[in-house]
């Protein structure tokens, strides 16, 4: 039984699984902080020009 727990690795998939998407959810986080304030400085020039 021990052997058998040992070797089980959904666990492990899980965590690994689970790290990936937190991986990718930062990565998507940093580009919309960096797109964001770039995309209000457009559209306020934008709304500046037309206002």
């Amino acid at each position: 039984m021990l052997k058998k727990f040992i070797r089980n690795e959904e666990g492990a998939t899980a965590i690994e699984y689970g790290l990936i998407a937190a991986g990718i959810a930062v990565a998507i986080a940093a580009i919309v902080f960096v797109l964001g304030s770039k995309l209000n400085t457009l559209f306020t020039s934008v709304s500046d020009k037309l206002g």
